[in-house]
Formats: structure tokens, sequence, C-alpha cells
């Protein structure tokens, strides 16, 4: 793969070509003044976005109303809804190599990671969300009132819902955010990150092209504080779906108060990665690296802390050193790439402050701490050592690919462990590396987290994903994520 390889060449022309918002069923050009995207690998400008506001997203939930209110869609068949999710993979699919390479061109990831990342576990969510119009079924309930009563549930779509996606994994996030909603059965209005919108607007001509009813998707794009504050506060929205920071999270939920919206919130992380005396250092230290380092640390569930044992802790810092060695760091569109940039200036500037702040505050630096010359906004991979639990290394999410280290010894009990695993004001994943299985169910229990993975990580749509305490609210995947989409309803038939 180079950088003029055809794919990327057919990525940039469709970028050029994705500049209004998508709204009941048709594009529809921009008022006020575009917004530039620029390639964060290169910092050039590759495409526009539209700036939305008030009046686009209006029009975008109006039109999402309309939709969810016609028999085309209400009254649609599960096994239709079904068919059409299912098509929708499959065009997605057959699109793979183009989608990726957009990511990488709008997001900065390698392309390899985009196509498996990005592209993958996006077909892989859309099919696994497609099995639920036909499996969100009630329950029958033993009525004790006097008379005779036939008491059930049902699971209703809650309406037109909002979707608010970041740019860390924009495809990815947009399509299971957008399978689910669809599934149970709402409209959806998605407002993409300004950072990284294009390949959420790909997926608007994806969706026409499945045959969903006009209106059942809309894409409105612009900045948060416009676009998105317009569609929080809209009173036709139903539903909030939120990915993103904690302090954006939190300003959401303040304003759904009064409407009283349905939310999920999928928040930071500051998750823990415990690595035991027993632990198969061959799989655990490559599987601790990629935990921080993939994707360049952008990961909301990245294993940003490390607790090692002391029976380790040199053999293991010295495999990480020599595995992050050989981590090549570039433009994702180059072959052999293993980590691309981060998404802007701003995250770079912000993620090289924590590294000042980390030296500052006493922690020593293993590797990394400093970027590559020349342009794109990269940061080499960093280890920090002697970190205390006090520091904002240790504290704050940073988002960038900074791991913090602490040691730990046989004189600290299961209990002792998991207090300091769970000494954050998050608590969205945690990682335990043991062959020990007491050991390791003992700290799945013990952990404080939404997500505890033993040996290993990955994303199971089946499972349930989300965060203890200000790593959210709700949950996403599994039955858990389409539900969220719903309201259950109690039904009681009498008869004499």
């Amino acid at each position: 793969m180079t950088e003029l390889s055809p794919v990327f060449d057919r990525a940039a022309a469709r970028i050029g070509q994705l500049s209004g918002h998508f709204i009941n069923g048709a594009w529809q050009r921009g008022n006020a003044a575009p917004i530039d995207v620029i390639d964060p690998a290169t910092e050039t400008v590759i495409g526009q976005i539209a700036s939305g506001g008030a009046t686009e997203v209006d029009a975008a939930v109006n039109a999402a109303r309309a939709a969810f209110e016609r028999p085309e869609w209400s009254a649609m068949p599960a096994a239709q809804r079904e068919r059409l999710l299912l098509r929708l993979a499959d065009i997605v699919e057959q699109h793979q190599d183009e989608i990726a390479a957009i990511e990488t061109l709008d997001n900065g990831m390698p392309y390899a990671i985009a196509r498996q990342m990005a592209v993958g576990s996006a077909i892989s969510s859309i099919r696994y969300n497609a099995g639920w119009p036909r499996r969100l079924n009630g329950e029958t309930t033993p009525v004790s009132v006097p008379g005779n009563w036939h008491g059930y549930t049902t699971h209703d779509p809650l309406g037109v819902a909002a979707l608010i996606v970041p740019w860390n994994a924009p495809f990815a996030i947009t399509c299971t955010k957008v399978s689910a909603a669809l599934a149970a059965g709402c409209t959806v209005v998605l407002k993409p990150a300004e950072l990284a919108p294009m390949s959420g607007l790909r997926l608007a001509e994806l969706v026409a092209e499945a045959g969903f009813p006009d209106g059942a998707v809309n894409v409105v794009t612009g900045l948060g504080a416009q676009a998105g504050s317009a569609l929080v506060a809209h009173p036709g929205v139903d539903k909030i779906s939120f990915t993103g920071s904690t302090a954006t999270g939190q300003s959401i939920l303040r304003e759904s108060a009064g409407s009283l919206k349905r939310v999920s919130l999928e928040l930071g992380g500051k998750s823990a990665s415990i690595v035991f005396a027993d632990a198969d250092l061959a799989k655990a230290i490559p599987g601790v690296a990629m935990g921080i380092f993939g994707n360049s640390g952008q990961v909301c569930a990245a294993g940003s802390r490390l607790f090692l044992h002391d029976a380790v802790y040199d053999q293991f810092l010295e495999g990480l050193a020599a595995f992050a060695a050989k981590l090549v760091v570039g433009p994702g569109t180059r072959d052999g790439v293993h980590l691309g940039p981060l998404i802007s200036a701003g995250q770079k500037s912000r993620v090289m402050g924590y590294v000042e702040a980390g030296k500052a505050e006493g922690a020593s630096l293993l590797f990394g701490g400093d970027a590559p010359a020349g342009a794109g906004y990269f940061v080499n991979p960093t280890v920090f050592v002697d970190a205390r639990p006090d520091m904002r290394i240790m504290r704050e999410e940073i988002f960038g690919p900074v791991l913090s280290v602490m040691r730990f010894s046989d004189t600290d009990s299961l209990d002792d462990l998991a207090r300091k695993a769970n000494d954050s004001i998050y608590g969205l994943s945690a990682y335990v590396w043991t062959q020990n299985l007491a050991a390791a169910q003992t700290m799945a229990k013990k952990l404080r987290s939404g997500s505890v993975k033993i040996n290993g990580s990955g994303m199971e749509f089946a499972l349930p994903f989300g965060g203890f305490r200000q790593s959210g609210l709700g949950r996403e995947n599994g039955r858990d994520g389409v539900e969220a989409f719903t309201e259950t309803k109690a039904v009681m038939v009498g008869w004499s």
C-alpha cells in the first residue's frame, strides 16, 4: 500500500462530495460558512462539511418524527427491519475498502486497523443488531388482582433518537448506535464529530441505498456547541445516545433534566491493567501495550494504569520497551504503520501537557515522551514508572499513548489491589492477567468496572458495554443496547 494507491484516491474523491446535511432522504446544502476537515497526518484540508445549527436540527428532527409515525416504518414487520439492516451490512461490506480509507484520511488511524476495527466491527455490530427486531419480546406475568387477567409486557420504540458520536472510532460507533436504534424501531438524527465526520456522511448514502424509508436516518453536521446543543435541547427528541467526554455528558444530562429525555452516556475512562506474577508474559506484554498504544491511546477503555507484580516488574518493562520500539508511528496511508496521529493539534498539545505534568510531579520517563518531527499530530508511545496514585497522569484521562506504571507485591491482598484499581472517578473497563482462576474470578467480582477482561481484550457485541461512576449511564451492545431505545409497557387484559 502506498500513499497514492487507488483506494485512497477513491476515498479522497468521495470525501470531496460529502459536504451537506442528509435530511428526509435528500442532501441539503448548509447556509453558514463550511467547516474545514483536516487530515491529522498531514495537517492539510481534505474536505468541508456544512455548519448546521438549530434550523437544520429542527428539519431533521421533524423528518425523523414524520418517518417514525408513518405506517411505512411504524407498522413495518420485524422481519423487514431485519432484512433492511442485513442489507445495510452487506452494502457496507461491499464498500469496506473505501470506507476504511475514508476513516484513515479523516481520523488518521492506520488503514489496516481502520479496515479491521472501524469497518469490520461496524459490519459485525449491524449484523448482530439486525437479529433483534424479531427478538424484542416481553414477558407474560402472573396477575394477582381479583378477576380474570392476562398480564404481559412489550418493548415499544422510544421515537426519535439523537445519536452523537465521537471522533476516535467514528464509523464503528456510528454503526453500532444507528443499527441498535433502528432495530428497536426508532428513527434517527445523527450528529457526527466535526473532527472526523466523513464516514458518518458516507453511511447516510449507504442507508439510502439499502432502502430505508426517507427520514428514518438523518445526518446533521456542525460544531458541538451549535448542532449538538440544538439536538440535545430539541423537544422533539425522545432519546439521546452520546459517546464522548465526561464533561460533555454531564452537560447533556443537565440539559435533559427538564424534559426527562431518555439518556445513555458512554464517557471517559482510566482503566486499570493488573499483571500478576503468574501471567503469561508472551501474551500480556503485547496485550497491555496495544491496550494503551492502540489507536494512539484514543480509546475510552484504554488500559492507561498498569499495576505490575514485583516478580515480573523488570522483565515486563524490558519486554514492553522492546515491543514499543518496534511500533511504527506515521501516516495511516503507509504500509506497516502501527500508530497514526492524534486527531488534532489541540489533542496533541493536551497529551504533551500531561507528559510534562508527569515529569514535574516526579514520575520517571521509561521511554517516549516526545513527538516525531515534521507535519502531523503524532506522539510517540510513552511509559512512566514510579507513578503515584495522586499524580494527574494516574487520575485524569489523557486520551493518548501514555501509560503510567505502579508496582505491587505479595504483601498486597486482592482486596488491597482492587481498592487501588478502583481508586478513580471512572469505572469503564479493567484488565487482569493471571493463570490463577481463583484470583481472576475474585478480581472480576471486586473491580468496579462495567467490563472486566481476563487475559485479553476486545469488543463482543453480544455483551453490554458501559461504565460505573463517571464513565457513564446505561449500556450499549447486547440486549441492553437495543432495549435502551425502548420503553417497557405493561398491559393487563381483563375478561369476565
